[in-house]
């Protein structure tokens, strides 16, 4: 498959939860406009974005919603569970645990972890944090193809590379480093100081 842009991405994840609530809301089919306006685009980029996967709807009928919520499932990769796990629990990392949404998209996070022996038995929403030590042995049994990575920076490249040596393919990483890793792992970084900078140049360039 061709290389797809990030943006485009993003907006078929915004485009089915509009289908989700048209679905909630008992509509059957919706059009290229609608999804636009509710996306904040044009209709010409909706139908550009689904171009990259093949032909969706009809000319002048618009889009079936359960079933171009469908595809855009299989095209997310949401058609199935994954396991992850959340390495770093403070205020961030025992709050992801708790958060009900991974559940509910197919993300199950299976355990978490922390070097912080004050931390280490605590339990958050039925995971008891356990120790950091344990995560190369617990990678080999439960097998978790994503991890998410809430550690300070100086430790989140050592704990990276432990997560790869087990097996895990994909990382969500809140630590404020550019974390190295081989061409077959995909990272993504939340930098929320950058998302707050951004929002602050939207409000100061109104």
């Amino acid at each position: 498959m061709r290389k797809i842009p990030e943006s485009t991405v993003r907006r078929l994840s915004l485009y089915l939860r509009f289908l989700e609530e048209f679905e909630g809301q008992g509509i059957a089919t919706v059009s290229s406009g609608e999804l636009a306006a509710r996306g904040g685009t044009t209709s010409a980029q909706v139908r550009k974005d689904f171009s990259f996967f093949g032909s969706f709807g009809k000319r002048g009928l618009g889009y079936t919603v359960q079933e171009l919520a469908g595809r855009l499932r299989e095209i997310l990769g949401l058609d199935r569970r994954y396991k992850a796990v959340v390495v770093g629990a403070g205020k961030i990392g025992s709050a992801l645990v708790q958060y009900r949404g991974f559940r509910l998209r197919g993300f199950d996070v299976v355990a978490i972890y922390d070097r912080d022996r004050t931390k280490v038995g605590i339990e958050w929403d039925g995971l008891v944090t356990r120790d950091i030590a344990c995560l190369p042995q617990d990678l080999q049994t439960s097998r978790p193809e994503i991890a998410i990575i809430v550690t300070p920076g100086e430790a989140a490249q050592q704990v990276t590379d432990v997560l790869v040596a087990g097996g895990v393919l994909g990382i969500l990483n809140f630590a404020p480093v550019q974390l190295v890793v081989p061409d077959h792992v995909s990272v993504k970084t939340v930098n929320l100081a950058l998302e707050l900078e951004a929002l602050s140049f939207a409000l100061t360039n109104r």
